[in-house]
């Protein structure tokens, strides 16, 4: 009796993965052993990003809101200190929003913890 081997399913598999390494330099893109080492490491890498990114954007957040609220005199841990004394709860991205694109209403809201 021949042995069954499921070409089908295996092509497939291969065919996923050098779909997904298209565009890579050299061998990374055509051989398949190579390929999938290759793409391993950059789904690793995109999981790690995500998280990198949330980070990154907090970063920014919290030093859009430091220079807006400096220039009003005040330094950024007192701001966040006394917003949470006075139960404001708005979170750093839309403060560092407001910072930016609406910088009268965010000096009302610096006066009115003040």
């Amino acid at each position: 009796m021949p042995r069954s081997v499921n070409a089908v399913a295996s092509r497939a598999r291969r065919k996923r993965i050098l779909k997904a390494a298209k565009g890579y330099y050299g061998k990374r893109k055509n051989v398949y052993t190579v390929a999938k080492n290759v793409m391993e490491k950059g789904l690793t890498y995109s999981y790690v990003g995500r998280k990198l990114k949330k980070r990154e954007y907090r970063t920014l957040w919290i030093a859009r809101i430091n220079a807006a609220v400096r220039e009003e005199g005040m330094t950024y841990s007192q701001f966040i200190s006394k917003l949470s004394a006075k139960n404001i709860d708005l979170n750093r991205k839309v403060l560092a929003d407001m910072a930016m694109n609406e910088p009268e209403s965010f000096k009302k809201l610096v006066a009115s913890v003040k």
